[in-house]
């Protein structure tokens, strides 16, 4: 039983967190403390038992949201970059080729809500996103050896059924392909299908180029006996980012300058 309600404390911090700007995560923290765990008890003079144990209530929560909100800073941070730097998808995990698919999906105007749990049930719904009068749900899978085939179509298509959606609200990724009577049955359902030419694609058209101090043109990230540098792709332009010799931290000044 404690464990239900810790899990279920945990998705309502965590999606309070999500749905939210940062400016109210903050006020809601001060609600809590101070306001909570100090304002309130003092002003209604509470006895000093009392006191310690909103004092204490009111830290606890306001940590709480706090560190839910840096976790979530974090990761989609990390997200981010899997998009900006990943040149090869074959290297993703399951859960990172999630995140990579949901983060290219924010970055093409959509809402995104995770509701992949790995090791658990998903109801082969992994993505659910949304548009002012539009929806789509999104099944995800890092298959690299062998195609889609027609049943697991079939039990998509089963699974938008379920939700109550048309079959035109579905897509499906993955890194491999499909066989032909997979397609043939997305087809006809109205399903959108996604392999790993049409993901390259599409990452292609939302990454964020590094800019050329010099002329603003794209540049490009590079290696050579020298180093870690972008070079400006115009012609005769020779702006350039030098980023040192140590992959670690070309990579930490490139985050930062994110």
């Amino acid at each position: 039983m404690s464990r239900k309600v810790d899990d279920f404390l945990e998705r309502l911090l965590f999606g309070f967190v999500t749905r939210v700007r940062g400016h109210f995560v903050a006020l809601a923290a001060l609600l809590f403390y101070p306001g909570v765990g100090l304002i309130l008890p003092l002003a209604a003079r509470w006895s000093e038992s009392w006191l310690v144990s909103a004092n204490v209530s009111g830290v606890s929560v306001a940590a709480a949201i706090c560190l839910c909100w840096l976790a979530v800073q974090i990761t989609a941070q990390q997200r981010r970059l899997l998009v900006e730097w990943t040149s090869d998808l074959r290297l993703l995990d399951a859960a990172e080729f999630e995140w990579f698919v949901g983060e290219l999906f924010r970055r093409e105007g959509w809402r995104v809500e995770e509701t992949g749990q790995h090791g658990a049930p998903d109801g082969n719904v992994d993505l659910r996103l949304s548009k002012p009068g539009e929806k789509r749900l999104v099944q995800c899978k890092r298959w690299r050896s062998w195609q889609v085939g027609v049943d697991d179509v079939r039990a998509f298509a089963g699974a938008l059924l379920r939700e109550g959606v048309a079959g035109r609200e579905g897509v499906f990724v993955t890194l491999s392909d499909y066989t032909p009577q997979a397609r043939e049955e997305a087809k006809q359902t109205g399903l959108a299908l996604l392999d790993s030419r049409d993901l390259y694609e599409r990452v292609e058209r939302v990454r964020r180029a590094e800019p050329c101090p010099i002329c603003a043109a794209p540049m490009r990230l590079d290696r050579s006996a020298h180093g870690w540098w972008f070079r400006c792709l115009a012609l005769n332009c020779a702006g350039k980012r030098d980023l040192g010799r140590d992959p670690v931290r070309a990579v930490e000044l490139l985050t930062q300058h994110r």
